[in-house]
C-alpha cells in the first residue's frame, strides 16, 4: 500500500496519509473509551473510579496531549499512548488538536523520507558501539535534567508553602504563652 501512496503527487500522497493516521489514531482513542465505559459496567468499577485513577485522568487530562503529539513521531509507542489516553479519557478538547498536530508532521515524515531515515540511524548506532553509548549518555542526561527540575521546583513550591503558611509562623503574641500550660 505504502508503493501506491508513495508513487502520488506529494499532495496527494501527504493527504492520503493524514486521513490514514487521523482515522486509525482516532479508532484507537475512542476504542479505549469504549474500554473504560465498559469496565465501568463490571467490577472494575471500583478500581476505575477509586482516587488513584481520577488523579491519573486529571494528569492525562492535562499533560497527555504533548505524549499524544510526540507519539507520533516514535514507532511502536503511538498506539499506545492513543489508547492510554482514550482509557484516561482525555477530553477532546485537547485530544483533537494533540492529535491533528502528530498527524500532521506523521504524514509530512512518511510523505517525505518515510522510514529511510529512522533505518539509517538504527544501523548507524548498530554499526558502532560509541555511536550507542553516546546516545544511551544523552538519553540519560535528558532523564535526570527532567527529574532535578522537577524536584527542584517541588522544593521551590514547598518553602513559598511554608513560608506562606500562619500555622508554622505565628505572629508575636499571638499564640499561647510559655507560661500556661
Amino acid at each position: 500500500m505504502m508503493e501506491r501512496i508513495g508513487s502520488l503527487p506529494f499532495m496527494w500522497a501527504y493527504l492520503a496519509l493524514f486521513v490514514i493516521v487521523m482515522l486509525r489514531s482516532n479508532a484507537t482513542y475512542w476504542a479505549g473509551r469504549g474500554i473504560a465505559a465498559g469496565g465501568r459496567k463490571t467490577r472494575l468499577q471500583r478500581y476505575l473510579d477509586s482516587p488513584s485513577v481520577a488523579r491519573a485522568e486529571k494528569a492525562v487530562a492535562r499533560w497527555g496531549a504533548p505524549a499524544v503529539s510526540v507519539s507520533f513521531l516514535t514507532i511502536g509507542v503511538q498506539t499506545a499512548v492513543n489508547l492510554a489516553a482514550g482509557l484516561g479519557r482525555m477530553p477532546l478538547r485537547r485530544y483533537v488538536p494533540a492529535t491533528v498536530a502528530g498527524a500532521f508532521a506523521w504524514a509530512a515524515i512518511y510523505a517525505t523520507i518515510g522510514l529511510a531515515a529512522f533505518d539509517a540511524a538504527v544501523a548507524a548506532a548498530a554499526g558502532s558501539p560509541l555511536s550507542l553509548l553516546i546516545l544511551v549518555i544523552l538519553a540519560g542526561a535528558a532523564t535526570l535534567g527532567i527529574h532535578l527540575f522537577r524536584v527542584s521546583r517541588r522544593r521551590r513550591l514547598d518553602r513559598a508553602a511554608v513560608a506562606g503558611c500562619p500555622a508554622l509562623k505565628p505572629e508575636p503574641g499571638s499564640g499561647p504563652s510559655a507560661t500556661q500550660p
